[in-house]
């Protein structure tokens, strides 16, 4: 096979050690497989590493219907149904409740994890795993670009992250989707399309949309997820340095209460560094936050000014107070916010 064709081809036996190396840490493992072709794959591949593999982890597969659309319940069925032939025990999660009118993908994405932690929970899972392919690393990367969004947003999907203390597997990360559909193909699986894929009123069908263009300036899937691998990897030696410089520049830490920095040690670090600080501060402390990247940014801007022009500054940000003087910066919780008293309204005058 060329190389080209094998980089849209089905994926191998040969390739299911590497692409489940993680697996083996766990002993009992939820699929998240909603029953179009990524995470289809993903449990047909699993289900071979398992096959071929000894004293593998435990498989299950949960597919969450979300009762958006009318088809959801019999996609549920169709997964559960190749999941019997799979020998994975197989479990159909329903979004229940009134659903907002507005962000509707982020409330259901929310809950899809809720409902997986929740089951993971209760069949003693230790790991869930999702099918997050190369194509949503580079979608996620774009839409975090038109975000605004810093080093840590930049870097893209984790290959692994952890949710309430499970957790949360992406081998597919690096797998382009053809080679999924590919896989498919090859082994005559059949896959639902989820007509909201390509519908515009979505943003990520957009980006999906915007693809072709993009690939003819050679920023294409595999572009952007390499930028996301070395951003991530700048993100780690950025959280090392933070690490490192925390104990020199952090004075005092009260659990919830307060935390106080050496002003010439904090503002003598590079500005990633001290700004960091602060953010870690303010989200530990706040209880509005987390806050904002661009309103971080303004409130260290304005610390370092006040700092050069030796002026004290007191300021509130995601629910933190932050205090700077001449030898110190402190954060603590702020105060609660008053609440204006309605007055009566006068009687008017009477003609």
């Amino acid at each position: 096979m060329r190389a080209a064709d094998f980089r849209n081809g089905p994926i191998g036996r040969g390739e299911l050690d590497a692409l489940f190396q993680d697996f083996s840490g766990y002993t009992r493992i939820l699929l998240a497989v909603s029953g179009g072709p990524d995470s289809t794959a993903l449990m047909c591949l699993a289900a071979r590493w398992r096959d071929k593999k000894k004293n593998a982890p435990v498989l299950a597969a949960a597919t969450v219907d979300h009762g958006l659309r009318k088809e959801s319940k019999a996609e549920a069925a169709s997964v559960a149904k190749l999941a019997r032939r799979l020998k994975i025990p197989h479990h159909i999660l329903s979004w229940r409740g009134k659903k907002p009118k507005s962000g509707l993908q982020e409330a259901a994405r929310a809950a899809r994890y809720d409902l997986l932690v929740s089951l993971a929970r209760e069949i003693k899972a230790d790991a869930i795993v999702t099918a997050h392919t190369r194509d949503d690393q580079a979608e996620t990367v774009l839409h975090r670009i038109g975000r605004g969004s810093g080093v840590t947003g930049l870097s893209g999907i984790r290959p692994k992250s952890e949710r309430e203390g499970i957790a949360i597997l992406r081998p597919l990360l690096g797998v382009p989707k053809t080679r999924c559909e590919a896989t498919l193909r090859k082994e005559k699986v059949s896959y639902a399309v989820d007509p909201t894929n390509r519908d515009p009123n979505y943003l990520r069908p957009r980006l999906r949309a915007l693809a072709p263009l993009l690939a003819k300036e050679g920023i294409d899937a595999e572009r952007l997820a390499l930028l996301a691998r070395r951003v991530a990897r700048a993100e780690a030696a950025i959280e090392a340095a933070v690490a490192e410089a925390l104990p020199q520049a952090r004075i005092r830490a009260d659990e919830n209460l307060i935390e106080e920095y050496d002003t010439r040690a904090l503002f003598a670090l590079p500005d990633e560094i001290a700004l960091r600080l602060v953010a870690r501060a303010v989200n530990r402390l706040g209880h509005e936050g987390p806050a904002e990247l661009g309103k971080l940014e303004t409130l260290y801007v304005a610390l370092q000014d006040a700092r050069r022009r030796n002026l004290p500054l007191r300021r509130t940000l995601a629910g933190a107070l932050v205090e700077l003087s001449e030898a110190r910066l402190k954060v603590e919780p702020a105060p609660p916010r008053r609440r204006l008293k309605k007055h009566p309204k006068r009687p008017g005058k009477r003609g």
